[in-house]
């Protein structure tokens, strides 16, 4: 059956888009076949959108599968979790059960790709596994299993598995290839959590040494690799030694954005984490002084960061580190916010970058990412244009993904983070 959405207001995905309405799009056998002024027939299931607007599927860089952003007033003990998480092949069930509900929540809110990086062992290959076979619903998953790290580095015990030495580390790399992922993580730094001391955040935790060798391996394999770095020594230690793209990102030297562009890596922006960390009452989040200041740091450095690789012509993503406090999976529309207003640019480019950008970086641009004759249904529609307001996209009307419909998809919120975040809305 062909699919005909008539009388659409389309944002079509690309840089200088314009909304164009009166324009209709149809779909067949999960690919759009036509765009324009569409003739119907009886065979067709014509669905009218009456003005609203239908644009790409939105694309996540950077998400967390094993948890929501469920608020918590206080940090949670992920490695006595993830322990027991992992503990028999029942609770493992009930986890990918809880991974594939998170994923849903972001593909119901308009997510259709996501890019997982870093999870519990094997957990998100066998979920792509199943979405990829038709077993389950879900978005488009690129996932890397668990992240590479050091001992006492970002994230031990969780979604990172330590490596005790560089050839330690390369076989890590082969064994995640052997699991079949679709890239390798690497935490280079240490995070806000990690710092004991104000001004600390970011430090160098993974030398040089072992992020070539996973590099140099990955690479070989086939496999690009994604880098969590929250300092500029991270920044320049990481690109220069192989890694593709640099998540979260900080203030940028000519050195690092010399490094960048030699290396033709690219900077993943996640302000949704950030914001709360930095700008909440201490008491939400259940967090010390020491982590507050050093969440400002992040924040502001990441900002600086942004805008100044967009300034130079270096390629910058956007993520929302889902899973940390009071960042979901169905808020990716805050991250298009924060970039607005925060890094300065325009709401079509905010959307392009979630949407054709994004799906660039990925290399599935030919695939998704836009609204082209030839491309993979992946669909958003709002009632109303989010270029105005992108709380637009916060109850969508419509998400078609790989071509099923999801007609007025519910998304599970939660409600207290909500509304904590929309206190801080214009900030």
């Amino acid at each position: 059956m062909r699919y005909v959405f008539k009388n659409c207001t389309l944002l079509d995905g690309t840089k200088d888009m314009k909304p164009q309405p009166n324009t209709d799009v149809a779909v067949e056998n999960g690919r759009i076949t036509e765009i324009g002024e569409i003739a119907t027939s009886s065979n067709d299931e014509v669905i009218n959108l009456n003005g609203k607007y239908l644009m790409p599927g939105l694309i996540n860089l950077h998400v967390h599968l094993p948890a929501g952003g469920k608020p918590q007033n206080k940090p949670m003990n992920t490695t006595k979790l993830t322990k027991f998480a992992l503990s028999s092949s029942v609770s493992k069930a009930l986890v990918l059960k809880m991974c594939h509900a998170y994923a849903m929540q972001g593909l119901m809110s308009g997510v259709t790709t996501v890019r997982v990086v870093g999870g519990l062992d094997d957990l998100d290959t066998k979920l792509r596994d199943k979405i990829n076979a038709g077993k389950l619903d879900g978005p488009r998953m690129f996932v890397s299993n668990y992240a590479i790290g050091v001992h006492h580095g970002h994230m031990v015990g969780s979604v990172t598995h330590p490596a005790a030495s560089v050839e330690e580390a390369v076989k890590m790399v082969d064994e995640l290839k052997s699991q079949n992922v679709d890239l390798i993580k690497l935490m280079i730094t240490g995070g806000v959590m990690d710092a004991k001391v104000k001004g600390e955040p970011g430090k160098l935790m993974m030398q040089a040494d072992m992020i070539k060798a996973c590099c140099d391996e990955a690479h070989k394999l086939g496999l690009k690799v994604a880098a969590h770095v929250q300092s500029p020594e991270g920044v320049r230690c990481a690109v220069e030694n192989g890694v593709d793209s640099i998540e979260h990102g900080s203030t940028l030297t000519q050195k690092e954005i010399d490094t960048f562009k030699k290396y033709n890596a690219v900077l993943v922006c996640t302000l949704s984490p950030a914001m709360p960390m930095a700008k909440f009452k201490r008491e939400t989040l259940g967090i010390s002084e020491a982590v507050q200041y050093n969440s400002n740091i992040v924040f502001n450095n990441m900002i600086i960061g942004t805008k100044t690789a967009l300034e130079n012509g270096i390629t910058v993503g956007l993520g929302t580190d889902t899973g940390c406090p009071y960042t979901t999976h169905y808020n990716m529309w805050r991250e298009l916010h924060y970039f607005e207003r925060n890094v300065g640019v325009s709401p079509e480019y905010a959307l392009y970058t979630a949407t054709l950008n994004n799906a660039q970086i990925l290399g599935i641009a030919d695939e998704t990412g836009s609204i082209e004759v030839g491309k993979c249904a992946d669909m958003l529609i709002s009632n109303d244009n989010p270029l105005d307001d992108f709380r637009a996209l916060s109850e969508p009307y419509m998400v078609v993904c790989r071509g099923k419909i999801f007609k007025e998809p519910k998304i599970k919120k939660y409600p207290k983070c909500d509304e904590e975040l929309d206190k801080f809305y214009d900030c």
